[in-house]
């Protein structure tokens, strides 16, 4: 609930995956063609299938945990290592290391915001300064979304990932927002509702599997399904 007397909103920060579009089926995608096409390239599939490609990356990132959430760096540096294994040279690894990823990367933007999606981040920031913060590898700047956010947190790579309070911190420090002023909208209970009600931010958080909160609701944590329900949010908590 929040309190009568709380302040108008005057910004909002947005998490990308699962928030504005279903991410599942298009990173499913991404990672099973990019690993085709690359075995389609050098054939390394046979000795080197895809679940080990993924068991080498969650290896590495127990390795070095700083990066658990640079997933692009973690892709890289497996398959590097992994061709590296493979036989290929240094020089040869690096080549197709990188060419893999950039094949994941482009499939990766292959993707289609939820309907609704265009015109109410129009609608919203005729009023509010909108900022978005992913722990995704997805870069802003190649989707159609990109003119309705003033810019794009790539908490990952930025080596303080969801729930890290570095990310937030950052993003209403750029809004020119205080906590009290800022609503924080995401499908993560852990890395988008929590972090951001510790910091005395409102939360939209989107029960995306529809199977309600795992935990008491804390205070300034507002539970919708959609993105869709954000306006209506938004008109309730400035009334």
């Amino acid at each position: 609930m929040t309190p009568a007397n709380a302040p108008r909103l005057t910004a909002l920060t947005f998490d990308l995956d699962d928030t504005l579009w279903a991410n599942r089926a298009v990173m499913e995608r991404a990672e099973a063609e990019h690993y085709a096409w690359l075995d389609g390239e050098i054939g390394h599939a046979n000795d080197f299938p895809l679940e080990e490609y993924t068991r080498r990356r969650m290896a590495l990132g127990l390795e070095h945990p700083l990066r658990r959430g640079d997933f692009t760096w973690l892709r890289r540096e497996a398959m590097h290592a992994m061709l590296r294994d493979a036989g290929h040279d240094d020089e040869q690894a690096g080549h197709w290391s990188r060419a893999a990823i950039e094949r994941f990367l482009a499939l990766r933007h292959e993707l289609t915001p939820f309907p609704e999606a265009s015109e109410l981040l129009d609608s919203l920031a005729r009023d509010y300064r909108l900022g978005a913060i992913t722990n995704g590898n997805v870069d802003l700047a190649r989707l159609a979304l990109d003119h309705h956010f003033e810019f794009s947190i790539a908490a990952g790579e930025w080596l303080a990932p969801k729930p890290d309070a570095r990310p937030f911190l950052a993003a209403m420090a750029r809004l020119g927002s205080r906590p009290s002023t800022t609503l924080h909208v995401g499908d993560s209970w852990k890395e988008d509702a929590l972090p951001a009600t510790r910091l005395g931010m409102q939360a939209a958080w989107i029960d995306v599997k529809g199977q309600g909160a795992p935990g008491p609701v804390p205070a300034g944590v507002h539970v919708i399904s959609h993105v869709r329900e954000l306006p209506a949010l938004i008109a309730r908590l400035n009334d």
